[in-house]
């Protein structure tokens, strides 16, 4: 290899440089020997160390050779991070290089560097009891997380006893009471068939009727008294049979015959009274004969004190004398028990069981 060498002159004419004759300085300006140049800064470009002649004081100008093939930046990079402190480029290469190490080891967990914190595969120092007190009081949930717990938990449960509740009153009660008035008309009737015969006078609860009303398609046993434990709650129709409210009987030559029943809930014998219109028949069956009324009159709303509607000849229905009346009593806004609506008939036969069914029953 020829280097290119200027000429300087002395007292004795024009000498020329010999390339890496004198131990001048390196690339970073800092001094080094002969040996350390030659050995070092060739060989760090990749060439063949060369060796200066002993005699050789003049100062070099290196050119660096070529890279090898396939050499490429990062292999550079990685001889300047790993040159000793002698090496070309210095302090400042190291530090370079130091900042690209420590950012490669920090990658993936950007804001745990920025933050200063340690990254996952290096040990993280244990808590002190103090701060591990701490972290446990934050956990756990404050008096108003609390209290708003409890107070969800109760608006819970009482809605689901609510529900329970309001599905009991419109449904269950509905299907035990017709159960039980089934019952009951079906051993009125056997009694019936087996001849037994019933006393002048019935004890409250007691069954002695059964109440038709076709166009509602109503079938329920009329039994004595307006009970709701012993009549009314068993999805029966009650007999106003006892005083002060004592009312006729259906045999009775004259007089008004009292009925209640409920709206709504346990059987609701009376819920579509209202649609009821003038003609519509009414039939009730006892032990010997079929009494046939037709709807006269109704009162769609009064007092639950109003019991003049229970008069023999009854105040506001349109009857003008004595005469053989029924009166179906019942209350008013369907689930409530505010008022009370009234709707009236008047017979228009007697008919013995032994003849047959009347037409209102047949057709």
């Amino acid at each position: 290899m020829t280097a290119l060498r200027p000429e300087r002159e002395d007292s004795y004419g024009a000498v020329p440089y010999e390339y890496g004759a004198a131990p001048y300085g390196t690339q970073d300006g800092t001094y080094t020997d002969q040996g350390t140049y030659a050995d070092e800064g060739y060989a760090a470009g990749g060439g063949e160390p060369y060796v200066p002649p002993a005699d050789d004081e003049t100062m070099a100008l290196r050119v660096p050779p070529p890279p090898e093939k396939g050499a490429t930046a990062a292999s550079e990079a990685s001889s300047a991070s790993t040159a000793p402190a002698g090496a070309p480029g210095g302090r400042a290469a190291r530090r370079k290089a130091a900042k690209r190490r420590h950012g490669r080891r920090g990658a993936g967990t950007p804001a745990e560097n920025r933050a200063g914190a340690p990254s996952d595969d290096e040990p993280r120092a244990p808590l002190s009891r103090v701060e591990a007190r701490r972290q446990a009081r934050a956990r756990k949930p404050g008096a108003a997380v609390l209290v708003s717990r409890a107070i969800g938990e109760l608006f819970i449960t009482t809605g689901v006893l609510m529900l329970l509740f309001v599905t009991y009153q419109l449904w269950w009660t509905n299907v035990r009471a017709h159960a039980q008035a089934g019952k009951e008309a079906s051993n009125l009737q056997q009694d019936w068939a087996d001849g037994k015969r019933n006393p002048g006078v019935f004890e409250p609860g007691q069954g002695f009727a059964i109440l038709y009303i076709p166009r509602l398609d109503v079938v329920v046993p009329i039994a004595e008294g307006v009970s709701n434990k012993k009549v009314l709650d068993k999805g029966m129709v009650g007999h106003y049979g006892q005083e002060p409210l004592k009312t006729a009987m259906p045999g009775d030559k004259t007089g008004n015959f009292g009925l209640a029943g409920h709206r709504n809930t346990h059987g609701e014998p009376f819920r579509y009274i209202n649609r009821l219109q003038p003609g519509d028949d009414i039939v009730v069956e006892t032990q010997d004969t079929y009494y046939v009324y037709k709807m006269a009159s109704m009162l769609p709303v009064t007092s639950p004190s109003n019991v003049s509607v229970l008069d023999p000849v009854p105040r506001g229905s349109g009857f003008t004398g004595p005469g053989r009346y029924i009166t179906l009593t019942t209350c008013t806004p369907e689930f409530t028990s505010k008022y009370r609506l009234i709707v009236w008939g008047k017979m228009v036969e007697e008919r013995p069981r032994s003849k047959g069914k009347p037409d209102a029953l047949v057709s």
